[in-house]
């Protein structure tokens, strides 16, 4: 897995997106009214109502995660899931770890 570090970084810096990749970890505690099963990922429309912020603005944050590869998306219907990309996430953390 190809890591884009300063991508990663730059989506960090913002706090909406690490409010997002936060409850995105919990999915069941934040989201657990969603009606299609939570393994699909999280609808953008219920992260966008969490947020409080407009359709557009949430999808830019979601679009800026998914571009540092922090969260992975699924299209069904016309509806798109998000999840957190752990993998990523984790090869992140151990990056930081031994790089810095």
């Amino acid at each position: 897995m190809t890591l884009d570090i300063d991508a990663i970084h730059k989506a960090l810096a913002n706090p909406v997106r690490r409010e997002i990749l936060g409850r995105l970890r919990e999915p069941y505690a934040h989201f657990g009214d969603q009606q299609l099963p939570l393994d699909y990922g999280v609808c953008a429309g219920k992260i966008e109502g969490q947020c409080g912020l407009s359709q557009s603005t949430v999808s830019a944050h979601l679009a800026a995660l998914q571009r540092a590869g922090l969260v992975t998306s699924k299209r069904v219907g016309q509806w798109v899931f998000f999840k957190r990309n752990e993998a990523a996430i984790q090869a992140f953390l151990e990056h930081i770890n031994t790089k810095l």
